[in-house]
């Protein structure tokens, strides 16, 4: 059993750590065998060598995504501490395209760079996730990219439209009109791009 005190200065505790310790309790569960004390900007590890060597390595990790993306999530911390990190810190400044007025438009998060690198292995890739994580506006940005590029002719869109208790046919106006809200997001993604 051994302890090794590691500083923290210069990276933001609150990001790293989240608001009450959220962040920092699922790393001390990621690691059970070892014992986590945090004071300050210092962090106290007891635990056997090996086990604290592979820990002070996924923290190295975790401190690199955070400096890279300004953001970690919990699901974050996950992903990072369950895999590889040369897999989720590979291909950082992978731009997909340039928007307008020259937006580099890149995979930001482990699952869009994920997208990215599996569409360029296959011709066909369904993603399924939560709201807000990017799939839609990162498979524009490969769409529109494919077609600077000649690889495609036209981009065709398709949108499931979730019914919530009544039939499309009950909403006002022509077809158009009622798909719009459902293809919105696509709109704005192409208007970036």
């Amino acid at each position: 059993m051994i302890d090794k005190l590691i500083n923290l200065s210069n990276i933001d505790l609150i990001k790293l750590f989240g608001a009450n310790n959220q962040k920092l309790n699922k790393i001390k569960k990621k690691f059970p065998e070892i014992k986590i004390i945090t004071r300050g900007e210092e962090m106290k590890l007891l635990g056997n060598k090996s086990d604290i060597i592979k820990f002070e390595k996924k923290l190295a990790s975790l401190i690199k995504y955070l400096d890279q993306y300004n953001s970690l999530s919990i699901s974050q911390i996950e992903m990072i501490i369950d895999s590889n990190d040369k897999q989720i810190l590979k291909n950082k400044n992978d731009v997909i395209l340039y928007g307008k007025n020259g937006k580099a438009i890149k995979a930001k998060t482990i699952g869009q760079r994920h997208i990215v690198s599996e569409i360029k292995k296959n011709d066909m890739l369904f993603v399924v996730g939560p709201a807000g994580t990017g799939k839609t506006y990162t498979s524009v940005a490969l769409a529109v990219q494919a077609l600077k590029e000649k690889k495609v002719k036209r981009i065709i869109f398709t949108r499931p439209a979730i019914e919530a208790g009544e039939s499309l046919g009950f909403l006002p106006g022509d077809l158009k009109e009622k798909l719009d809200p459902y293809m919105q997001p696509i709109y704005d993604a192409l208007f970036d791009m």
